[in-house]
């Protein structure tokens, strides 16, 4: 085991630092002495962040063997102990004893393979002076769970598939001007590039791959969080009532969702499967990020819990899997895109519906306190849709009184005959969040 041990060690200090797609990764600073814990849906590239962090440390100017990657996924160490992880710290600093006397990067990968790597971690933060990362599979390491085990110990970073800004960056063209300093030319090249984006997604082994490439790949990606971060972790009893529902929410992004009717329509077919347990499958499958929901934005806790939630999947691709129709639905792959920007940007994020029977897609708060009632609407040319999207606004802008509003759309007007503010949503999602 020691022999072992030494190597991984060895050979993760003296490994080039990988060329990668840099992420725009939000990571919380505070005082006092924290884990970084690193989660997301699979495949969205945790792994490749921690090689980022180290990257970055190293262009600081902090010394390569004052930096260690450990992945604790390895046959040759099952089953690793809690010991085996204080061994790991100890040979280490052994090996590197200069790295003791300064603040030592140490970046933990599927550490959820430990049994009681909580404990570990804990104690590592009070006795060493180190900065400390954590990833794992979302089977096993839970946001929920960090927050119960760490008991206040850690702070989450979450990673996404690519934004359409990291798209770009990973296929080479990210604009490196504002985008009024853009020709006509470059912007019609951005705006394909985002139709592309919308299409293919930002999960990074699919981006470039052929259509039914990535179409095998992404049934995959869903198939095994299932599988493992549901299924086998929850011992799931109704595994095609499950899958039923991921359908639904994959295949039908930003449309109301409601556990009660569906609910009816498993009973019409004969499954005996209580409302309670479907209510369970929703927050697992949004636990191992495959979707995430969106409640009615009012005061009222009443009211957002009887209002039925919208489920966008975590990457505009996977609605083409599992939608209803064949026919390319832009609206909804770009109402994804921008919820998830949203997000990202840290903002808290709400859907509109009116007394009068008008919907606003987004409410969004953000942490600086400013507000806005977003409406995406793909095609500015339907003047139905157009007409539509413009009286659900005015109507919101009356009640949220202290919002800005504006209409995200992929064909803006040279000039809106509107108050509201009506934008390219490319532009919109290359601004600075």
């Amino acid at each position: 085991m020691r022999e072992v041990l030494v190597q991984k060690i060895v050979e993760a200090i003296e490994a080039p630092l990988p060329q990668l797609t840099r992420r725009d990764v939000f990571r919380p600073r505070v005082h006092g002495r924290k884990a970084y814990a690193v989660i997301g849906m699979r495949r969205a590239g945790k792994t490749t962040y921690l090689w980022q962090v180290m990257s970055e440390a190293h262009q600081a100017g902090i010394p390569r063997e004052a930096m260690l990657y450990f992945n604790c996924e390895d046959d040759r160490l099952a089953p690793m102990s809690v010991a085996d992880l204080d061994a790991v710290l100890e040979e280490y600093y052994r090996l590197y004893p200069s790295a003791r006397a300064q603040t030592t990067l140490l970046c933990w990968d599927e550490i959820q393979v430990v049994a009681g790597w909580e404990r570990f971690i804990r104690r590592l933060l009070d006795t060493e002076q180190a900065e400390v990362y954590l990833s794992g599979s979302s089977a096993r390491l839970l946001s929920r769970e960090i927050a119960t085990e760490m008991r206040g110990r850690a702070m989450e970073i979450r990673i996404y598939p690519f934004s359409f800004r990291e798209y770009l960056r990973h296929r080479g063209f990210e604009p490196q001007k504002p985008w009024d300093y853009l020709t006509r030319i470059e912007r019609s090249t951005l705006d394909h590039a985002l139709e592309q984006y919308l299409v293919e997604g930002g999960f990074p082994e699919a981006v470039g791959a052929d259509p039914r490439s990535r179409v095998e790949l992404l049934r995959s990606y869903v198939d095994v969080a299932l599988l493992r971060d549901v299924v086998e972790r929850y011992q799931v009893s109704h595994p095609v009532a499950l899958r039923w529902l991921t359908r639904q929410l994959l295949g039908n992004a930003g449309s109301p969702f409601s556990i009660h009717k569906f609910h009816n329509d498993l009973k019409a077919q004969g499954f005996a499967i209580s409302k309670d347990r479907l209510y369970e499958y929703l927050s697992y499958v949004e636990d191992a990020f495959l979707v995430r929901t969106v409640a009615l934005a009012t005061h009222s806790e009443r009211k957002r819990m009887t209002n039925p939630r919208k489920a966008y999947p975590i990457d505009p691709a996977l609605i083409a899997l599992y939608a209803p129709t064949t026919q390319r639905n832009w609206g909804h792959a770009l109402e994804t895109v921008v919820y998830l920007e949203l997000e990202r940007r840290g903002a808290e994020v709400g859907y509109v519906r009116l007394e009068a029977g008008y919907e606003v897609d987004f409410y969004a708060r953000y942490p600086s306190g400013e507000a806005t009632l977003i409406q995406v609407c793909a095609d500015w040319s339907d003047a139905p849709t157009r007409e539509r999207e413009l009286r659900a606004l005015d109507a919101a802008q009356a009640v949220y009184t202290n919002a800005s509003t504006i209409v995200l759309t992929l064909n803006p007007p040279a000039r809106a005959a509107t108050s509201h503010q009506v934008v390219s949503a490319c532009r919109w999602l290359l601004e600075t969040p």
